[in-house]
């Protein structure tokens, strides 16, 4: 099976532009978050996905200083960003993984991706976000490339356009929708968050590399738990923000999405 991960990322974000710039260990966060992508052993070819935007013409700059796969394409519609990319290498299955997790753990993105390869005649479409049970940042999804195809066909709201697979998964008499779990039992997803949005997630991240990443560049959830552990302050620095997802936004356009699975602020 030809996977293809595409990582959508832009300098354009409202809450924090240019977030994929910041530095984290001596890299730009983009070049942090691929990097650990890259780790994963079935991401397969994993292409950046960015605008046409002259502002995003760094991301392509960093891209080519890194040897990485990229593609250039509609700003707002990132349903046809994600098809268009899937399309010209080629996928016969797309994951996407948003740029803005730069704690992303490998060895959940190989979870989520095994799940699917093994029961791929199963499911139309597998991630570890319906329902959530991860930690916030550990965001994973992987449908068939023709899956995603007669989503952008028929997917006609601008919730669907701007979020990818909104289509997919808020038609579970359409497609068959797969979830992985967090094997612990625990449901961390609306009370631990390695995502970045807002300052206060970038000085979190910030300071989770600067503890943990030249001690083993390789660590993942287990090691930041125990982080956050041993120095509880840590966590305190964004924890306003946990809970907090576009879901609030369109809790009177999600059918699947109920009101505790998103904070209003």
């Amino acid at each position: 099976m030809n996977i293809v991960t595409v990582i959508q990322a832009r300098t354009g974000s409202s809450r924090l532009p240019n977030k994929v710039l910041l530095p984290l260990s001596g890299k730009s966060l983009l070049e942090r978050m691929v990097e650990r992508v890259k780790w994963s052993e079935l991401a397969g070819k994993i292409v950046v996905a960015t605008t046409e935007e002259e502002s995003d013409n760094i991301i392509e700059k960093i891209c080519k200083k890194n040897n990485l796969l990229l593609y250039r394409g509609n700003t707002q519609d990132l349903l046809d960003r994600h098809y268009q990319a899937a399309k010209l290498f080629n996928a016969e299955a797309v994951v996407k993984i948003p740029s803005d997790c730069p704690l992303i753990d490998f060895r959940i993105i190989d979870k989520v991706i095994s799940y699917f390869i093994e029961n791929s005649d199963k499911y139309d479409f597998v991630s570890n976000l319906h329902p959530a049970t991860y930690p916030d940042g550990n965001d994973v999804e992987i449908m068939h490339f023709d899956v995603l195809e007669y989503a952008w066909k028929n997917a006609n709201r601008k919730l669907e356009r701007e979020h990818t697979t909104p289509y997919i998964w808020e038609n579970p008499d359409k497609f068959r929708i797969g979830n992985v779990e967090w094997e612990t039992g625990l449901n961390y997803s609306m009370t631990h968050r390695f995502t970045i949005d807002y300052p206060e997630d970038y000085e979190f991240v910030k300071l989770v590399y600067d503890e943990l990443y030249f001690k083993n560049p390789r660590f993942g959830l287990i090691d930041i738990l125990d982080l956050l552990e041993s120095k509880p302050e840590l966590k305190t620095i964004n924890e306003k923000y946990n809970g907090v997802n576009w879901y609030r936004n369109h809790l009177d356009e999600l059918k699947t999405i109920t009101p505790d699975q998103t904070k209003i602020i």
